[in-house]
């Protein structure tokens, strides 16, 4: 059994109240990684910084401090030469894949950001990227698909207008390999589970903020949200997702 942790949509804007949210997350992630069944990594889904500042990841960087290994993609606030200009001090503009590779697991974050806009993409270079790690890691391997978009409605008009863009070139990924288990996204500030191309796919909550669905009021944001995380299982060659939401931090 492997245990992932999920956090998305930090959304670090200089604010104290941002920052504490996020501090209240991995005080709450660093004593679970304690407690005698420490996390296997922590994978957080993107939206790091609120405008893409290069004092938004300055501060993400000072913040974000934890002994679990971690894995980051990005989302639509993201600048990803600002971004790589801080974790390797060379900016680069191309997408921002990474890999995380743990016994019997592969996790896989692809960069669906589009700079400049709101909704996201899967570039050809990114996809390819993909079935190379899955290649080179065999079938036996479970593999953890993320990005950021979800590539499906959700029933949140507002990020279903800004989802994914041509998802059947992601779900031909899933499909051409039986070892994914699932997809896990962020950018809706929501929890929410569905199904795509046949697997699992997983929204986690927001840390920054949560976002209204159209029958919980006409406010945007939801206020009387905690910060959120989810737990990912991955067991027997299937996903398990579990949620929490801080009410203190």
């Amino acid at each position: 059994m492997v245990v992932v942790a999920q956090i998305s949509d930090l959304h670090f804007n200089g604010t104290a109240e941002h920052r504490e949210r996020v501090e209240g997350v991995l005080n709450y992630l660093n004593s679970t990684a304690t407690n005698g069944h420490p996390l296997a990594a922590l994978l957080v889904t993107g939206d790091l910084a609120d405008v893409g500042l290069p004092s938004e990841y300055a501060e993400a960087a000072r913040t974000m401090v934890t002994d679990i290994p971690t894995l980051t993609l990005l989302g639509n606030h993201d600048d990803r030469a600002a971004y790589t200009a801080e974790r390797d001090g060379v900016p680069s503009t191309g997408p921002v894949n990474s890999a995380l590779r743990l016994d019997d697991l592969l996790i896989l974050a692809l960069d669906s950001s589009i700079p400049g806009r709101s909704d996201g993409y899967l570039s050809d270079e990114s996809l390819e990227w993909a079935r190379t790690q899955i290649a080179a890691a065999g079938d036996d391997v479970d593999v953890l698909l993320s990005w950021h978009h979800p590539p499906v409605p959700i029933g949140l008009p507002l990020m279903d207008e800004r989802r994914l863009n041509e998802p059947d070139r992601a779900a031909a990924l899933i499909t051409d390999h039986p070892n994914v288990v699932g997809l896990v996204t962020g950018h809706a500030h929501t929890p929410a589970a569905s199904i795509f191309a046949g697997r699992p796919m997983i929204v986690a909550p927001g840390v920054s903020s949560t976002l209204n669905l159209p029958f919980e009021g006409a406010d945007v944001v939801n206020h009387t949200q905690g910060p959120g995380i989810a737990f990912h299982v991955i067991d027997d060659h299937r996903l398990t997702s579990h949620f929490r939401v801080l009410s203190s931090w």
